[in-house]
């Protein structure tokens, strides 16, 4: 399992933010469509109905955003308070109007503005059509089966962002 910017890819499979466990929230993408996991969310939405696709509301790195986080790593562990990874909001447009589904971070402490922005690129490229789709899918999809040894480096994952765009 690793994370790659806005995707956490566990073999061949594809998630947006962090794998969910139980009855967590979260994403998939299939070559099918978007799948919704989780209570109250749970669902498919086909690729060919899918309009749009983002991210709303995700962790990205910055000063600020650090201090912030040290503040509240220091409450948290100091009043004893509960450990869940930051919320992100996955944004579907089809005909039939706009669905919001949760999914979590899988970078507690932010992505870099970099992947980020590449992330959201990918999310747009994968509504241009079958073709397309399904061949970032799949290349997604196979570097999660062949990969081993957890994330890869800040570049080596931007890098790989950057090739699954020009797929």
């Amino acid at each position: 399992m690793a994370m790659v910017g806005l995707f956490w890819i566990a073999e061949g499979d594809v998630y947006v933010g962090a794998k969910p466990s139980g009855l967590a929230p979260g994403v998939r993408l299939t070559p099918e469509g978007v799948t919704g996991l989780g209570h109250r969310q749970a669902g498919l939405w086909l690729w060919d109905d899918v309009r749009a696709l983002t991210v709303e509301g995700v962790p990205v790195k910055s000063l600020k955003r650090h201090v912030g986080m040290v503040v509240d790593l220091a409450l948290t562990v100091g009043l004893g308070g509960g450990d869940e990874a930051p919320a992100m909001t996955v944004r579907l447009e089809t005909a039939e109007g706009e669905r919001e589904l949760t999914a979590y971070a899988a970078a507690a402490a932010g992505y870099s503005q970099r992947e980020y922005d590449l992330s959201r690129a990918l999310l747009a490229r994968l509504t241009e059509g079958a073709a397309t789709l399904l061949t970032t899918l799949s290349a997604m999809a196979a570097w999660g089966r062949a990969h081993e040894g957890g994330t890869p480096r800040r570049e080596a994952r931007e890098q790989l962002l950057s090739t699954w765009l020009e797929t």
